[in-house]
């Protein structure tokens, strides 16, 4: 692969920072439904976090690495490893999706366990053992026909074009590393 030692530039350096800011607003708009929206995630919802809990860190990596004038191989090899965690996150999310839409089964750990009860009233330590993650294939909800995992499925197909593109382009004409 001769493009991984080619010259880094503004694009990359660009695209790693968008890249960060992507992925912490797009894990953090999850984290805020739960949290704040008292949206409860099922077992799949949480498992497409996990992606994203990595590719935080190795975005903020490619970012200092592409700011820092870093060999290029360290830099689009970054690049490529968030594209394929964006990827990872793509299939996750469409999976979801298709079990929401009834496509296909989800896994076992992912049958209803009942209702999730109330958390804001009542005594928390008597519910507490009452709330049951919802079943994978019930949308929590759905904005413009999408559900969370449709949106997530957009948002990672974004993401890991921007990662994949970005360790594939040349550097700028006016400035290379």
């Amino acid at each position: 692969m001769p493009f991984l030692t080619r010259p880094t530039g503004f694009r990359q350096s660009a695209a790693a920072t968008i890249l960060l800011i992507g992925t912490t607003i797009t894990v953090g708009s999850a984290l805020l439904f739960q949290y704040v929206g008292g949206y409860i995630p099922c077992a799949l919802c949480l498992e497409q976090r996990i992606p994203y809990y990595v590719a935080i860190p190795v975005a903020l990596a490619a970012m200092v690495a592409a700011g820092g004038r870093a060999k290029p191989v360290l830099v689009r090899g970054l690049l490529i490893g968030l594209g394929l965690l964006m990827l990872w996150s793509l299939y996750l999310a469409v999976f979801h999706a298709g079990v929401e839409w009834g496509y296909w089964p989800g896994p076992v750990e992912c049958a209803s366990a009942g209702a999730a009860g109330d958390l804001m009233g009542g005594d928390l330590l008597a519910t507490i053992d009452a709330v049951r993650a919802p079943s994978c294939d019930e949308a929590a909800g759905r904005f413009l026909g999408l559900s969370f995992a449709g949106w997530n499925a957009i948002a990672s197909a974004i993401l890991a074009s921007i990662a994949l593109g970005a360790s594939r382009a040349r550097a700028d004409r006016y400035e290379t590393r």
